[in-house]
């Protein structure tokens, strides 16, 4: 493990001031310039703009305290072709039903929308879509991230509110497949509803013996059938949900938390009905039984619904094979067929912005494509005529190209990392080991109990009251309540930094973690180049400015969406210019009207090399320039930087100090993935670049000792996420990590990174002093009940009362990362 330096201790410091906040989002101001302008991203400056602009700022007073930022996504441009078809399908379906009146039926269309977060997203959705014409209905299910459109036909345009939306950093997608199976949370909802009427019935039948009901009592043995009946009804409703997963552990040799509150209820169950049909009233703890369900069902829920909640705040988009263009010869229109169905010699567009599916060669012409998915280098690269294109470059030049394919669907490295591989579930062999012995435990004195007092008394009934008792004063309440219990805390309290929990075993493997393996391009940096000279843009005014507008705008080129995020962030320089846009690959782009011709490009394309603008080589530093031009007079030189998200060199500094060593791993150039690193304060032999998606897989399961934890952003990081043993990404928008991920999370720092191992700190603690508890409970609560001291009033109340304790455990250890 690489040594971390000696660091002298510092000396206490005062309170800290008032974290400085972004306005629209709440996120810490990482930067000076962050805290200058009081927005943490230009996003989030843009969106801030836009609802101020359109009198929405009750958002602001609706709104969580903190929110994500502003995705950079709602910059780029996306493709909403299937939206406008899905909206002529449903008006064709409803085109001539109904009477032309008001009886006529709205046409409809369910959309998943993503980054809604909390009412006030829901209000300010809610408010755009009165505002567009022929809008009649609106349906916001925010905890599934869904939207229910009804329109007027003829007048509603779903597409340009669709990009409305994204303006503000929402965005909709095609509905997902319905599951299926229901979500568990909702069948454990239903569980619950179920179990809190039967357990109230059984508490009402049940009180009146506590309070001095005799057996002699007209309505006794009424009473005492009623209870039997809710009692049997809430262990089938509830109780065989645990008994399932307890079975389904022991099948696969495994024991499972489930084990011991199956234990549990079936003993209690059990004695209680042949208590009842025995006449012997000290077995009968019906009301225990209905009750204990009941806990333990909430906690169940409240674990798994943080789960899906944060799952369902992307949008249903796990890659599926494209569709792509096909040519069909001379005389043919082009057809559109599945990819699956392409064939090595066909050609085939890919539009802009996409993927290229398969390996190809660029048919004719000159193209420019990126292969940040694919080897973490963003900066796009010139294709020409014949040249090979390797799947999963993605096309940034204006308008579609056709290449020839070289290979089918099934041999593309592309659909090798779409793959989703199936991930078995972790076991937490340290609590597996506490089950063990806490069953082996009690079963042992259970039985102990009962065959001393029969071997004592004879009394074959009285030794079973004991029996069982014992094993209803050792309920574990802390270990199936207050566990999961802690991990939705903990949950909740990363949601709130921007991390996002996806799957349920993560907080078990966590603590693990001794290597933090990051991806260079989009995961340490962020994922477009920095404008370095922010000045030279601030001197643009006027129609020039509107002219640059023209010229970034629907442009992915990286240096493009930089200067784009600019412009908006700072206000909107009007209506762009109208003109006829040019490209002139590996050059640059061009606006001319009658009056002036503007030029965006290479350093001496257009302009004089006198106006100060510079072709640099490439260099491990990442800087270029690119010059702005009217009629072949420089007016801007812009230069750009490849810059670390802010946070990266003190964070990874505290990751370190931590006794975790920290990794970079990147298909990008070594020379510039050792730069970084040293500037990173990594040693050289922690760098690894050129790395293609195979070699990046193969590394990670050399390196992983199942404490490993990758964090990337594209595809070519899809083989190394599924090496490693826990995995993350800061990217939400690209439909690949995000479904394979065990976490996400959201921002331009990676400080939610170690804000998560925190959380799993206090998370661990706080389980121990759970597990102390229940130790130190059992062992006096077994102790009365094998004395027989135990009866059921005096069990009714401890079992709540032990499960309060539980949860004011919870309580108390969690409050620090929740008051963060």
């Amino acid at each position: 493990m690489h040594a971390v330096k000696d660091r002298a201790p510092s000396p206490p410091a005062a309170r800290p001031p008032p974290r400085a906040a972004c306005r629209h989002c709440g996120s810490p101001l990482l930067t000076a310039s962050a805290r200058t302008t009081g927005f943490c991203c230009a996003g989030c400056a843009y969106v801030h703009r836009l609802v101020a602009a359109g009198g929405l700022d009750q958002y602001y007073r609706l709104r969580d305290r903190v929110i994500a930022p502003a995705d950079r996504a709602l910059f780029q441009p996306r493709d909403y072709g299937w939206l406008a078809t899905r909206q002529r399908e449903a008006e064709g379906a409803v085109a001539g039903v109904g009477d032309p009146g008001q009886n006529a039926r709205a046409p409809e269309l369910v959309l998943d929308l993503q980054g809604i977060s909390c009412v006030g997203c829901v209000w300010l959705i809610e408010r755009l879509f009165e505002r567009e014409p022929g809008a009649l209905r609106i349906e916001i299910n925010a905890p599934l991230g869904r939207l229910r459109l009804r329109w007027a036909a003829g007048r509603f345009d779903a597409v340009h509110f669709a990009r409305t939306l994204q303006s503000f950093s929402y965005f909709v997608g095609p509905p997902g497949a319905e599951p299926a199976a229901p979500p568990e949370s909702r069948e454990l909802a239903k569980r619950i509803g179920l179990c809190a009427a039967f357990a109230l019935n059984v508490m009402l039948f049940t009180l009146p013996t506590y309070f001095g009901m005799t057996a002699a009592f007209a309505y006794a043995r009424l009473f005492g059938m009623l209870a039997l009946v809710f009692g049997t009804l809430s262990f089938l409703a509830g109780g065989t949900y645990f008994l399932g997963r307890a079975l389904g552990a022991i099948r696969d040799r495994a024991l499972h938390i489930d084990l011991p509150i199956a234990l549990g209820i079936a003993g209690a169950y059990t004695g209680s009905v042949y208590g009842w049909f025995a006449g012997d009233t000290r077995a009968v703890y019906f009301d225990f039984v209905a009750s204990f369900i009941l806990l333990m069902l909430i906690g169940r829920w409240a674990q798994v619904a943080a789960v899906e909640r944060n799952r369902r705040r992307l949008l249903g988009r796990q890659p599926a094979p494209p569709r792509v263009r096909v040519d069909g010869g001379t005389g043919t229109p082009p057809a559109e067929v599945a990819v699956g169905e392409l064939r090595a010699g066909q050609r085939f567009e890919v539009p802009m912005g996409h993927p290229v599916p398969v390996d190809g060669r660029l048919a004719d012409g000159a193209a420019e494509f990126t292969t940040a998915w694919i080897n973490g280098e963003a900066e796009p690269r010139v294709v020409r005529a014949g040249q090979r294109v390797p799947a999963g470059a993605v096309n940034v030049t204006r308008g579609g190209v056709w290449l020839e394919a070289l290979q089918t669907w099934s041999e593309s490295l592309l659909a090798q990392l779409l793959q989703t591989a199936a991930r078995p579930g972790y076991r937490h062999r340290w609590l597996e080991r506490v089950i063990r012995g806490y069953l082996v435990g009690i079963l042992g004195l259970a039985l102990a109990a009962g065959a001393a007092w029969a071997a004592a008394t004879g009394d074959g009934p009285r030794a079973l009251a004991v029996a069982i008792a014992v094993l209803v004063v050792s309920c574990p309440c802390g270990l199936g309540l207050a566990l999961p219990l802690a991990d939705e805390t903990a949950t909740v309290a990363a949601r709130r930094w921007g991390v996002f929990v996806r799957e349920n075993d993560l907080w078990a493997r966590l603590g693990r973690v001794r290597k933090v393996i990051f991806d260079k391009t989009g995961t340490l940096t962020l994922e477009v180049p920095a404008l370095a000279n922010p000045e030279a843009l601030a001197a643009v005014a006027g129609e020039d400015r509107r002219a640059l507008l023209a010229l970034v705008r629907d442009n992915l080129h990286p240096v493009s969406q930089c200067l784009l995020e600019e412009l908006l962030a700072a206000g909107e320089p009007g209506e762009p210019v109208a003109g006829a846009l040019r490209e002139e690959i590996g050059w640059g782009v061009s606006l001319g009207t009658p009056a002036a011709r503007w030029t965006l490009g290479r350093p001496g394309w257009r302009g004089s090399a006198a106006a100060g603008c510079h072709l640099i080589d490439d260099k491990p530093s990442g800087t270029a320039e690119t010059e702005y031009c009217r009629d072949g007079v420089v007016l801007a030189c812009f230069r750009f930087q490849e810059t670390v998200r802010p946070d990266a060199p003190v964070e990874i500094d505290a990751l370190r100090a931590a006794g975790r060593e920290v990794f970079l791993l990147s298909g990008d150039r070594q020379a510039k993935v050792a730069a970084l690193a040293a500037e990173l304060g990594l040693p050289p032999e922690h760098a690894v670049g050129e790395a293609p998606p195979e070699a990046k897989g193969g590394w990670v399961r050399g390196l992983d000792r199942r404490d490993t934890l990758m964090l990337g952003d594209g595809a070519n990081d899809s083989l190394a996420f599924e090496s490693a043993f826990c995995r993350g990404t800061p990217v939400v928008h690209r439909g690949v990590l995000e479904q394979k991920a065990d976490f996400y999370y959201l921002g331009h720092g990676i400080g939610g990174l170690r804000r998560l191992f925190a959380i799993d700190r206090a998370r661990a603690r706080t389980q121990r002093w759970i597990l102390g508890f229940a130790l130190a409970y059992n062992l006096a609560a077994v102790g009365f009940a094998a004395a027989a001291a135990v009866n059921p009033l005096v069990a009714a109340v401890l079992m709540p009362a032990s499960a309060l304790v539980s949860l004011a455990i919870v309580g108390l250890g969690m409050r620090g990362v929740l008051r963060a």
